[in-house]
């Protein structure tokens, strides 16, 4: 969180924005603040501000509004009340940029929703024209719409359409796991036991049902995969081992059904090793990609399942192994 002086810089919008108070410092009775510059894009459209007054004061340079159907034009010293529930739009006049004081009240989450435009335009996700990209745009209407919000189409809408904007943009989303569980056998035994794609149908049962490997365990050496988990499909893949440090560590770069990179982290511990798997995969079937928006939970839980299987599987295996 900014503290009460800290300035936005909002280079994408046109604007830098100073605080002189918020609504911490007034009880939430009012927010204070200059717009330095020539708001752009996002800013310039129309909008509306559902249960708050914005008063608009001319410090440096002129500026237009447009309310109730007509257009009035200020200058340095002249001031205009916006009220709360009223459509308007607001661009600068002239040339170079001017200085606009502006009081919003009650203050409510006005500063919040200003800093999470000012994250936008540090992460890159406002376009060159001044607008935020389709999911932080549909992110800022179902968060604060109650701020402001576009005139048309009706919020309504917009909240619909932005539930869909999301729904899309999650389902690009890869999915992220990090599992950890120690084994009591030594790292060689485990090593050799993740690093063999062609043992995983004898220990990681019944989670995988057929492995075929095209040779020794080696950089570059591909592995094709069927394996299922408790929903109800099958997935085939291909794994190409891309790194490999022997005991230590070894990734793998997936394609098929699912697509991403897994690695095998162990560490020895008084008891044998630390094992972590770190698995970053998109669902690359037809069918699990129209389904992830809606099953992303579900998918968890299966990743889950799994993963319990290797968990049982796994120690038994190293210790025969390295016995």
């Amino acid at each position: 969180m900014a503290n009460a002086h800290e300035p936005l810089e909002m280079e994408p919008f046109g604007i830098r924005v100073e605080f002189l108070r918020t609504g911490e410092q007034t009880g939430g009775e009012v927010l204070e603040m200059d717009v330095i510059g020539r708001p752009r894009g996002f800013l310039s459209q129309r909008h509306v501000h559902p249960s708050q007054v914005e008063r608009l004061q001319i410090v440096s340079g002129a500026m237009k509004v447009v309310m109730h159907g007509r257009e009035q034009r200020l200058t340095e010293g002249q001031s205009i009340e916006v009220p709360a529930g009223t459509p308007h739009t607001q661009g600068p006049l002239g040339d170079g940029p001017g200085r606009v004081r502006i009081q919003v009240r009650p203050a409510g989450r006005t500063r919040q929703f200003l800093e999470r435009l000012a994250t936008l335009c540090r992460e890159g996700n406002v376009t060159r024209l001044g607008y935020p990209r389709p999911a932080a745009a549909a992110e800022l209407i179902l968060e604060f719409s109650d701020t402001g919000h576009a005139n048309i189409p009706p919020l309504g809408v917009q909240r619909a359409i932005a539930h869909v904007v999301l729904a899309f943009a999650n389902s690009s989303r890869p999915y992220v796991f990090v599992d950890q569980w120690d084994v009591a056998a030594p790292p060689e035994a485990v090593f050799d036991a993740v690093a063999d794609a062609g043992s995983y149908p004898v220990w990681w049962r019944p989670v995988y049902l057929d492995v075929q490997s095209d040779g020794p365990v080696r950089v570059g050496a591909l592995s094709r995969q069927h394996f299922k988990g408790r929903l109800p499909y099958h997935l085939h893949t291909s794994s190409v081992i891309a790194e490999l440090d022997p005991p230590r560590t070894i990734t793998a770069d997936v394609s098929g059904d699912l697509r991403g990179r897994g690695t095998w982290t162990l560490t020895p511990t008084e008891h044998g090793t630390h094992v972590r798997f770190d698995w970053q995969v998109h669902a690359d079937r037809k069918l699990l990609r129209v389904l992830t928006p809606a099953l992303r939970p579900l998918f968890r839980w299966n990743h889950n399942w799994a993963i319990k299987a290797a968990i049982r599987g796994l120690e038994p295996y190293a210790q025969r192994d390295g016995s």
